[in-house]
């Protein structure tokens, strides 16, 4: 299993939000250019699961014109796995998740 979300970028439209599952997960929402804007992630409270959680992050998000998800279970350890990996990669967090929790470790990935 790859440590990055790694699965293609989709549109970020109406149709393709509506037809993400109501499950728990991960996601990331990035720019035309691919830079992520926003890692978030859909929990027990998102009411409609992902598809929810992604609307929600879209409206909040400028300049948002693709993202990609995953489904898990795990999706708070998941979700500060890919904050540490973005701070590895780019030195700091996505423009959108300066509110992110404080207390997360670090990766040194290969």
């Amino acid at each position: 299993m790859a440590i990055r979300l790694t699965k293609p970028w989709q549109a970020l439209d109406v149709d393709t939000v509506r037809r993400l599952p109501g499950q728990l997960g991960v996601f990331e929402i990035a720019d035309s250019g691919g830079r992520v804007l926003l890692i978030g992630y859909a929990g027990g409270r998102s009411l409609f699961g992902l598809r929810s959680a992604v609307e929600e992050a879209w409206r909040a998000t400028d300049n948002a014109t693709q993202f990609r998800h995953e489904v898990t279970m795990q999706y708070l350890s998941r979700y500060k796995e890919l904050l540490m990996l973005h701070v590895a990669d780019h030195g700091g967090l996505p423009a959108h998740n300066r509110d992110a929790p404080s207390t997360f470790g670090r990766l040194s990935p290969a």
